[in-house]
């Protein structure tokens, strides 16, 4: 009897479980859908999970980036330092903020902004640092601290991908400036789609939560005020409740993340050329397992090695190219060869999978599968 093939396995895949799906039932069938009871309770566990900082939920993981530019006061005229090397969005939302992103290369071996180039980049229209946590890795607290510090800024921590993750010990978004926090399907934690920031000023917290909802301020007897513009960006109730089922599981969520990634490290073929990420099993949520191809040594380009990996039943990603090559940027000045290390990153990247309900069985078979598909195409050294 032939054995019949394995299922296609994603690059990622959200593990809802039946508690959950049903505590969302029972809100769909409660009549309070938007904002309400389960919003407030997600956001009183999850202010609990980061040490009882202040959390405003959101729709997105970009609306709480705009937010965060709202409450700095980023406009025209300001220039805000970030890196080359994330989702779009962390430079888009400056950009729709009418302010400049001035990007800054990143450290080839944690793909992360690089601190020691910061402080070059600085000028008298600096706003704020905005760094990113890339694939749950944080990036450097401590020396992005101290440079904001010493110039004056504000840090904006792009936290999209790194709930769960630690630095020195703290988990992020315990501690610091404005943290924001993406629940997209693809996260450690997910409400479908949402995000919130995290914020230690009770004054900042509290506009950011008038400006989720067109800047209303409720009174007593019904009425209202408005006193600045604000947008749409709630959580719904029926999102919310997702996320309380998930913050249930996210330390077990994170624990098998780890248990995938340290299994990717002990079965890879190091001799197929490949770069691993940064082996950190102290801080990083392992979001995603990102290693670059050696493509300057196979007779094949990246597309081409997804779609063989494909065709095996194996799912990858893009994540990401260098967002100042983009036309929208590139219109902005920004020029092939401006960063080279997010360059070459963004090149040769490839998100292999992994996602909790994976099990090491799922890792051996990637493992293989990339060396069915490399070592073909690997290009013999010249005599």
């Amino acid at each position: 009897m032939s054995q019949s093939p394995a299922a296609f396995l994603p690059f990622t895949r959200p593990s809802i479980d039946e508690a959950t799906i049903a505590g969302v039932v029972e809100v769909l069938r409660s009549g309070w859908l938007t904002s309400g009871p389960q919003m407030r309770a997600f956001e009183a566990r999850l202010s609990d999970y980061l040490g009882g900082r202040a959390v405003c939920s959101l729709v997105s993981g970009t609306g709480a980036l705009e937010l965060a530019l709202t409450v700095i006061g980023a406009g025209p005229g300001d220039e805000i330092i970030t890196t080359p090397l994330s989702w779009v969005a962390t430079a888009n939302v400056i950009v729709r903020a009418g302010a400049k992103p001035i990007f800054v290369d990143i450290d080839p071996v944690t793909r992360n902004i690089d601190p020691a180039r910061i402080e070059a980049a600085m000028t008298p229209r600096t706003k704020a640092i905005l760094a990113v946590d890339m694939a749950g890795l944080p990036f450097d607290r401590t020396q992005v601290y101290a440079i904001a510090k010493k110039y004056g800024v504000r840090v904006i921590e792009d936290a999209a991908q790194s709930l769960g993750a630690q630095w020195n010990g703290q988990r992020i978004g315990s501690m610091g400036d404005i943290t924001c926090f993406s629940f997209h399907a693809n996260k450690n934690l997910t409400t479908a789609e949402g995000g919130c920031i995290v914020l230690s000023d009770s004054d900042e917290a509290a506009r950011c939560v008038r400006l989720r909802l067109q800047g209303v301020t409720r009174l007593e007897g019904g009425e209202q005020e408005v006193e600045e513009a604000g947008a749409k960006l709630n959580l719904t109730d029926v999102a919310a409740r997702i996320g309380l089922g998930q913050l249930d599981q996210l330390e077990a969520f994170n624990a098998q993340r780890r248990l995938l990634a340290k299994r990717y490290f002990q079965q890879l073929d190091r001799t197929l050329g490949c770069t691993l990420p940064l082996e950190d099993f102290s801080n990083t949520n392992w979001h995603m397992f990102q290693i670059l191809l050696p493509l300057a040594n196979l007779r094949a380009s990246r597309a081409e090695v997804m779609q063989a990996l494909h065709n095996l039943g194996i799912g990858t990603g893009v994540h990401y190219p260098a967002m100042h090559l983009f036309k929208l940027y590139r219109a902005q000045g920004w020029r092939e060869g401006d960063f080279p290390h997010a360059e070459a990153v963004g090149r040769s990247t490839l998100t292999l999978p992994l996602f909790p309900a994976m099990q090491t069985q799922d890792v051996d078979r990637v493992c293989h599968a990339l060396s069915t598909v490399l070592r073909p195409l690997m290009i013999a050294p010249a005599a």
